[in-house]
């Protein structure tokens, strides 16, 4: 621990995991330079497994400030530094754009011509018109990040209740039109890549698996900042444990969303909609998504019912770390039974690029990580916080 806040300190991490994510990504592309469609399907999971960290953590941190719940306070600062990555998301987004051709059949000339279900949906899906829509959601996301921030950061030296209220009235109806634009993204991004085929709940499902996602990511860097002054004073076993049962939440409601969709589409037994299914349950897809279900959800579920696990932030840390490189997995199943629907064949790209964009993206967050100080100590409703935290610290077996 000691040396991980030394290299900290130093910036030298930083340095390493962005030199190793830039080589790891430089192999990609030459790598690429010989399967363009396998960089291009392999870059939009890297992607969309990362992103996905930022996307969820806007989403707890408008949470955290609507109910001002203790538990926020312990990895508010780790939101709000993976929210101000999204000037390195959005540009990260521009190979997406460059390899449109190769993602999405609706851009494919051939097939409009032998599909008059995609010449139908040509007015919405359409290059220009993709290109323009994801301008304008990162435009958005962007301004609701910036305007989050400087809230809370005026706040480490001025402690008006106007900013309280400030964040409060910018969390509420920013949560909602996040979610909103968000949901039309994920349809663009990741919905499109079989046209033809639609759900309402798609989205949703999707969104709250970033959010399981930037929980898991959240307590895993506080593992490894949360034994620092004054944050060391509010990691409490009481806090710890909100922290466990919202990942549990979120964990429950993402494979109810999977599960009831699955049911839905499957018992209406509709062209339209059951070859999304169809193609997720044959081949080795079927043995890649009862691994999904055993690995991603069983396993998880389990350890996350015990009360005591999730009252230690090391074991917490430790299934959360688990439960993170899982959203791999999952976002591999959403993407790539579109272009293989007969079976899953891995590729090395597959890991490369999600290593690659991983070390860059994470080497960008320390470095926003270290501009603040990890508790807003002037947040005025922090006294109440310490008030109802009790008496004690994580990794105590006393009960309140």
């Amino acid at each position: 621990m000691k040396v991980l806040l030394e290299s900290l300190a130093r910036s030298a991490l930083v340095r390493r995991m962005f030199t190793a994510g830039v080589l790891l990504t430089a192999l990609s592309v030459i790598l690429g330079y010989f399967s363009s469609g396998s960089f291009c399907r392999a870059y939009l999971v890297a992607y969309l497994l990362w992103s996905g960290v930022a996307f969820g953590s806007l989403i707890v941190l408008c949470m955290h400030h609507l109910s001002g719940g203790g538990w926020g306070y312990l990895i508010r600062r780790i939101l709000e530094a993976a929210t101000r990555t999204w000037g390195l998301t959005a540009v990260l987004f521009l190979p997406v754009i460059l390899g449109i051709p190769s993602l999405y059949s609706w851009a494919d000339a051939q097939a409009l011509r032998a599909n008059p279900a995609l010449r139908d949906r040509q007015v919405y899906l359409n290059p220009a018109a993709f290109s323009i829509r994801a301008l304008v959601f990162f435009a958005v996301f962007i301004l609701l990040a910036v305007m989050l921030n400087r809230a809370s950061q005026r706040q480490d030296s001025d402690n008006d209740p106007a900013l309280l209220r400030r964040l409060q009235n910018v969390g509420g109806p920013g949560l909602l039109l996040f979610v909103v634009l968000l949901s039309f993204a994920l349809i663009d991004w990741a919905m499109s890549l079989q046209p033809e085929w639609y759900s309402t709940v798609f989205s949703a499902m999707v969104i709250v698996g970033f959010v399981e996602s930037a929980l898991a990511f959240a307590i895993v860097v506080l593992f490894f900042v949360g034994d620092q002054d004054p944050l060391a004073e509010f990691a409490v076993p009481k806090y710890v444990l909100d922290l466990g049962n919202m990942l549990f939440t979120f964990l429950f409601l993402w494979v109810y969303m999977q599960f009831s969709q699955l049911l839905i589409i499957w018992s209406g037994n509709l062209k339209e909609e059951i070859p999304w299914y169809l193609s997720r349950l044959q081949g080795n897809w079927e043995t890649v998504t009862m691994l999904l279900a055993a690995l991603g959800f069983a396993i998880p579920f389990g350890a996350l019912l015990a009360r005591r696990g999730k009252r230690d932030l090391r074991s917490l840390a430790k299934l959360a770390a688990f439960m993170f490189a899982l959203r791999l997995l999952a976002t591999i199943w959403i993407v790539e039974p579109a272009f293989f629907p007969e079976g899953y064949s891995f590729q090395i790209l597959d890991l490369l690029l999600p290593l690659g964009i991983g070390g860059i993206w994470t080497a960008y967050f320390v470095s926003e990580l270290q501009r603040l100080p990890l508790l807003p100590t002037m947040d005025p409703r922090l006294a109440l916080v310490r008030e109802r935290m009790g008496e004690t610290r994580v990794g105590d077996i006393t009960y309140e």
